[in-house]
């Protein structure tokens, strides 16, 4: 991993701030929930936007000329359009050669782990040299503005990873699981090609509590994710821990847990007894970030570790599918700008 940065839109919206909420339900959700700030992209900023924003700066950090970039993989579940792939398009706006292998990935919170992994098996094959990894998403706007569930939870980001072929760096070792059948506990019902849209589609129903939303919005069944974050995950990382002989006291520097609420995380980081000085937290500021949400950690807590000398990493994603994966590997030093905005 040669380099890792991220970008941000620049307007922020506070808890306090929703119209959902009253005072002493946004004060309520700030103290369980943990995010008090997030950055909310307006409707002509797309992810491939703020993932294009994050890349050009790499690349200048690197010093990478574009036509050594081989392999362009764009992670998200907002791509610019339902077709053509959005990595095509970027492969475009972004300069890079037409050689460039460009594939378009959806998975969610899990899409950093997934394209770090595509990416790099793709390098291992000795015919390319380079990769780029853009995920981001623009979670928000896929769902109703009026779902309390769903509403505060979101941040919009842009992330890129660079990767690039060194048979002397250290392993990547990863962990992947899928349980498909909870599919509907995070979903959007109508659009797609199982259920198109109609105009039923964009009629609003009232679940009380303050969830009002259509078919074509995105969902969350939130007591069925809290239940699959604090079980499975945690479950899989120790056991990968112990397959792979990893001490979590002396062998890992830091755990990057996906950001998804203080609840969720503080739970995993209880299960596995993690060392609290080990785990950095930013939902705080940011929110969920969806894909973008480890790389964003990387940019935003450990810059100065990681800019500076190798650092040891376990990694824990989970979300769409729903899948959940693990990663460890010695990262670093590497090329991070500062965070960038847009």
């Amino acid at each position: 991993m040669a380099g890792v940065s991220a970008c941000v839109p620049e307007n922020v919206v506070a808890t306090e701030d929703i119209p959902l909420f009253t005072p002493e339900e946004a004060e309520v959700f700030n103290n369980t929930v943990g995010i008090k700030r997030r950055h909310i992209a307006p409707d002509d900023v797309c992810a491939s936007d703020m993932c294009q924003k994050a890349a050009d700066a790499l690349l200048e950090g690197l010093g990478w000329e574009r036509d050594s970039i081989d392999v362009l993989i764009f992670e998200s579940v907002t791509g610019d359009y339902r077709t053509p792939p959005t990595s095509c398009i970027l492969q475009d706006r972004m300069g890079l050669p037409d050689t460039t292998f460009c594939l378009d990935m959806p998975m969610g919170c899990c899409g950093c782990l997934y394209a770090i992994t595509v990416g790099a098996n793709l390098l291992t094959t000795g015919n390319v040299r380079r990769a780029l990894l853009l995920i981001g998403d623009t979670a928000l706007r896929m769902g109703s503005m009026k779902d309390k569930s769903r509403v505060p939870l979101f941040g919009d980001c842009g992330a890129a990873i660079a990767l690039e072929y060194d048979e002397s760096a250290p392993e990547i070792v990863v962990d992947f699981h899928t349980l498909g059948k909870g599919y509907k506990a995070l979903m959007t019902p109508h659009g797609g090609f199982r259920h198109p849209a109609t105009p039923e589609s964009f009629i609003e129903e009232d679940f009380g509590n303050g969830i009002v939303r259509a078919p074509y919005h995105t969902l969350i069944n939130g007591m069925d994710v809290f239940s699959f974050a604090i079980s499975r995950p945690p479950k899989s990382v120790a056991q990968f821990m112990a397959d792979e002989g990893i001490d979590k006291d002396s062998d890992v520097d830091h755990f990057l847990i996906h950001q998804a609420n203080k609840m969720i995380v503080d739970r995993v980081v209880k299960k596995l007894k993690l060392p609290l000085d080990k785990v950095p937290y930013n939902l705080e500021e940011y929110g969920n970030l969806g894909g973008a949400s480890i790389p964003s950690l990387m940019v935003t807590r450990l810059r100065d570790e990681l800019t500076h000398h190798p650092e040891r990493l376990l990694m824990s994603s989970f979300g769409l599918g729903l899948s959940w994966a693990t990663m460890s590997g010695t990262f670093g030093p590497m090329v991070i700008p500062e965070i960038q905005s847009i």
